[in-house]
């Protein structure tokens, strides 16, 4: 079937988008979606759902304090989301503003620091900095949690721990890897305990994740670019889990599409840094993982269309509609998902 924009479309009630976390990270609801069946838990009953043997992959990208207010030189404010920082004194951003600013616009920016417009290309702009250190530690100073636009207040202290997920180490996401904040101490404990085995993969997940699809016909949409990197020693996981008859459990949209992107063959991924633009959609077949937990996404969006090649497009919209009417909480601060991959997108093991 030739899928178009329009039947990634669904209505949600307005008070099913998340505006906070859960009380506790692991407090929040699961929902098991096998083919046809849906089963409804909670997040810290996930450990039963695993069989030793079988292996955990995380992104352990850690969230930078992206969004930035500055001024120009008129007077007039522009809020900047930095989407990806490419030297020390330079990074590409999203700007908003009344008028676009132009190349040569000077703006001001917190701390005395100022930064200068060098080009733009399609929503982006590549900003040169005057700051005294670094952009990346800059930023931790001045910048604030870049909190997704349909999370309606601004960001607080909290956010500052709680839109991280407690494995975060790299720097250089702007938005974060949610199916990872669930994970507490004690699930990540409880997984171990059953003999499952973990690994990571980091990929810097951009403000371009959030940009809408804008063509009704799929094939014309392209996909913004992502820089990720697979140590060797997740291979090596890899190869072992799948030795021993484990399945491959990717943590997250955003490790799915690493590990996808560096497939060679069955089973096999390549370690080392590179740029992903893969879109998923449904007819693509998988050749690495076996199962995705993932969040609630929004409609008409480039994750939703990912799910639905995973798990099967009817499978997910029944899913949809049952959290829908089971008041799932919804997006980067809402419930979770664990789905088995539908047999037909994916090789035999």
């Amino acid at each position: 079937m030739g899928y178009t924009l329009s039947d990634f479309d669904f209505e949600l009630p307005p008070e099913l988008i998340a505006q906070v976390p859960a009380e506790q990270r692991s407090g929040s609801r699961l929902l098991h979606v096998e083919g046809d069946r849906r089963t409804d838990l909670g997040f810290r009953d996930l450990s039963a759902l695993f069989d030793a043997g079988d292996l955990v992959v995380f992104n352990d990208t850690r969230v930078v304090k992206a969004r930035v207010h500055a001024q120009k030189e008129s007077g007039g404010k522009v809020e900047m989301l930095v989407e990806r920082i490419a030297a020390d004194d330079r990074a590409w951003v999203q700007l908003r503003a009344s008028h676009p600013p132009r190349p040569g616009t000077a703006l001001h920016l917190p701390g005395g620091a100022r930064a200068q417009v060098l080009a733009r290309a399609g929503g982006f702009y590549l900003l040169a900095f005057e700051v005294t250190e670094p952009l990346p530690a800059w930023l931790e100073t001045h910048g604030e949690v870049p909190l997704p636009p349909y999370v309606d207040r601004p960001a607080d202290g909290a956010d500052e721990s709680r839109y991280q997920t407690v494995y975060a180490r790299v720097p250089g996401a702007v938005a974060a890897p949610t199916a990872g904040l669930h994970f507490d101490d004690e699930v990540l404990a409880a997984l171990a305990a059953r003999g499952v085995a973990s690994a990571f993969v980091t990929l810097h997940v951009g403000a371009g994740t959030f940009l809408p699809v804008r063509h009704d016909d799929l094939s014309l949409h392209r996909m913004h670019t992502e820089s990720y990197s697979i140590p060797p020693e997740t291979t090596a996981a890899i190869a072992a889990a799948r030795a021993r008859g484990g399945r491959i459990v990717a943590i997250g949209t955003t490790t799915l599409r690493a590990l996808e992107s560096a497939a060679q063959a069955l089973g096999d991924v390549r370690a080392g840094a590179a740029e992903t633009a893969l879109f998923i959609t449904p007819g693509y077949r998988f050749a690495i993982v076996d199962r995705l937990l993932t969040n609630f996404h929004l409609p008409r969006s480039t994750l939703l269309m990912l799910v639905c090649a995973f798990a099967g497009y009817d499978a997910i919209r029944a899913a949809y509609a049952h959290a829908i009417a089971a008041r799932y909480r919804f997006f980067s601060y809402g419930d979770a998902l664990l789905l088995e991959r539908n047999p037909a997108v994916g090789p035999a093991r």
